[in-house]
């Protein structure tokens, strides 16, 4: 290298090290000759036409280094990053696929590179890819949230948790990344911790400043209502009047959208229906990214319902659905396809024959068991959960995967589930209550000698780990009205892409329904546990005889504390299913025979539920 290159390169050295991008682009621009053809100085120049946001011209400049040194990944990753921001995703892709077979190991690498998947909202590969980054780099902050965002989108619950490990500790995020965080954290109960994200929020300089600051406050909103806060709510909400709007800039339809999706959500809560289908629709009008818009076409399903507009909100939901489907479609491509199964549970069955090969193993007794609570999502679970936890003998975690936990624990280890159950030894079922317990123990570090309820509807499809685990077990079966069951799912936004898949129509929904309860009745069939069958109509008619009937089931004496369950969950503020606001209130029968308003889509669906209106005594 000459010394008028390394004079030049040096200057623009200085110049970077100090912060200057500008001047690194003035000295470049005043370059002449062989210096401006070195790898030093290119280097340079890329990078501070990148940092000003120049990304095509950086585009440019990195493909020129990755020309002259095409064994280098620096410069491939480079040129893949600013092409993406430059919006060319497939050259992107390209480059940084090139970057990563130079450097397998590089986390940076595969973290833009999962940048880049996020963008396409390519989510299953995304995940695995941000995981890999982790993996490499664990300590790498940025790619701890991007991996959590993408497992949250998966519905990779343990994945998530793991990634927000220590996530209270973390420095001050950029606003947009904190508000991705926050988001997440609330959904995990994590309330304090999301609102210190948003308070801490690193806001960008300039006129975008007040903008991002108006959806971190939209965000508050939304975290107070999530967690049944409602005077909060109210409070951040009076900082957002919706004539302020006006003075934004006309492409600014985030904060547009996140404010009148605040204004809505509160509309709701406070009944005002009419004015939340309007600011729902106004969403609609302008939202462009799909769990914004699956988000905002739910809400305004709801909205009409709730003014007996039935035909608009379905179509409403018709456009949820057909939203979700499109996230569905990159987070778990194998559900997605025309026939798969979201709730592959279903085909692994017990029969008699088999169960009768199974070693006797010892097990806990009933007090010392968990009260299972199952049934179809929407039956009255979440309802009977929090009846139980306002007991002082019994303490719920909300819905916890930890027996789908024990399941691919025990095929992890190279055994079948449920056929290697027979086999299974008594160190080995020790071994697995143990884990359970120390599952259960880091979510209620403060269970103490009360009583577990275990409630996560679809432990209905895993009745043979359970019993083979807690044979003297007392199992709670929520039952409602079929009909009522799929419109509820229906009207829901669930995080689970299974989920999303299978309440995509009401054929696959009640599909999936008729495989759950033909896998579930046939279990208690075989294993004949102590099942009570509880109704959410013989709540609505009958409230002290249903309490009644629990206690007796669960040798309870006074039941009397059940019935203050409204309140003891308005205090208990987070609750991690769709039902957080319906159980803060008293049992009503609002919620029964609501499907006749929607006869007309039912009539092709009822031939498939009519085994179970039947079995379970219902009218079609």
């Amino acid at each position: 290298m000459t010394a008028a290159v390394t004079s030049i390169v040096e200057s623009m050295a200085a110049a970077w090290n100090a912060g200057d991008a500008k001047r690194v682009l003035a000295l470049a621009a005043g370059a002449s000759g062989p210096e401006r053809h070195s790898e030093g100085f290119l280097g340079l120049l890329g990078v501070a036409q990148q940092q000003t946001g120049e990304y095509p011209r950086a585009a440019e400049t990195f493909e020129r280094l990755a020309r002259m040194q095409p064994n280098v990944s620096a410069w491939w990753n480079n040129l893949g990053e600013v092409r993406r921001q430059a919006g060319d995703l497939m050259g992107a892709e390209h480059a940084l696929l090139k970057a990563r077979s130079l450097a397998p190991g590089d986390a940076d690498v595969q973290y833009n590179l999962g940048l880049l998947y996020i963008q396409q909202q390519r989510w299953a590969a995304a995940r695995d890819v941000l995981l890999d980054a982790v993996r490499l780099a664990p300590q790498l902050i940025e790619a701890r949230l991007e991996a959590a965002h993408a497992c949250h989108v998966c519905g990779d619950v343990e994945g998530e948790e793991a990634m927000l490990e220590g996530a209270d500790e973390w420095p001050p995020q950029p606003a947009a990344q904190a508000l991705i965080l926050a988001s997440i954290l609330s959904v995990l109960g994590r309330l304090e911790i999301a609102l210190k994200v948003l308070s801490q929020a690193r806001l960008p300089e300039g006129p975008a400043a007040g903008a991002m600051g108006s959806r971190i406050t939209a965000q508050r909103v939304a975290l107070h209502e999530r967690n049944n806060q409602l005077e909060q709510a109210r409070i951040e909400l009076q900082r957002l009047p919706l004539a302020d709007l006006d003075a934004l800039d006309a492409q600014d339809v985030d904060t547009r959208v996140d404010v009148w999706r605040a204004h809505a959500v509160m509309a709701m809560r406070e009944r005002r229906h009419e004015e939340a289908s309007a600011l729902y629709q106004r969403a609609l009008d302008v939202a462009k990214d799909p769990e914004v818009v699956s988000s905002a076409a739910f809400g305004l399903a709801s909205a009409h319902d709730r003014q007996g507009r039935y035909r608009e909100a379905w179509k409403a939901l018709d456009l949820a659905h057909a939203t979700q489907m499109e996230i569905a479609r990159q987070a778990a491509p194998n559900l997605s396809t025309h026939d798969g199964q979201p709730l592959p549970m279903v085909t692994r069955s017990v029969d008699a024959p088999a169960y009768a090969t199974w070693k006797p193993l010892t097990g806990p007794s009933m007090l010392r068991s968990p009260v299972f609570v199952i049934g179809f999502p929407r039956s009255g679970t979440t309802l009977l959960e929090q009846m139980l936890d306002a007991h002082p003998d019994f303490r719920s975690m909300d819905e916890r995967g930890y027996v789908y936990q024990l399941i691919e624990r025990l095929e992890h280890a190279g055994q079948r589930y449920p056929a290697d159950l027979a086999e299974l030894s008594q160190d080995d079922a020790d071994q697995l209550r143990a884990v359970y317990w120390r599952l259960v123990q880091h979510t209620l570090p403060d269970l103490g000698c009360r009583r577990l309820v275990d409630k996560n509807p679809l432990n209905m499809l895993c009745l043979p780990m359970i019993l083979r685990l807690f044979p003297q077990a007392r199992i709670i079966l929520c039952i409602r009205h079929p009909c009522d069951v799929l419109l509820s799912c229906s009207i829901q936004a669930f995080r689970s892409p299974a989920f999303r898949v299978m309440c995509s129509s009401l054929p696959r929904l009640a599909r999936g329904y008729t495989e759950a309860f033909e896998q579930c009745c046939w279990h208690i069939e075989v294993f004949k546990p102590r099942v009570l069958e509880w109704r959410y109509e013989s709540v609505v008619t009958d409230f002290e005889g249903a309490v009644a009937r629990i206690g007796s089931f669960l040798e309870v004496g006074d039941t009397s504390s059940m019935a203050g369950f409204a309140a003891h969950a308005r205090d208990k503020q987070f609750i991690a299913t769709p039902s957080y606001a319906q159980v803060t209130q008293p049992v009503n029968a609002a919620s029964v025979g609501r499907w006749m308003n929607y006869r007309e889509q039912f009539e092709p669906v009822l031939p498939i539920l009519k085994p179970w209106l039947e079995r379970f005594n219902y009218r079609g």
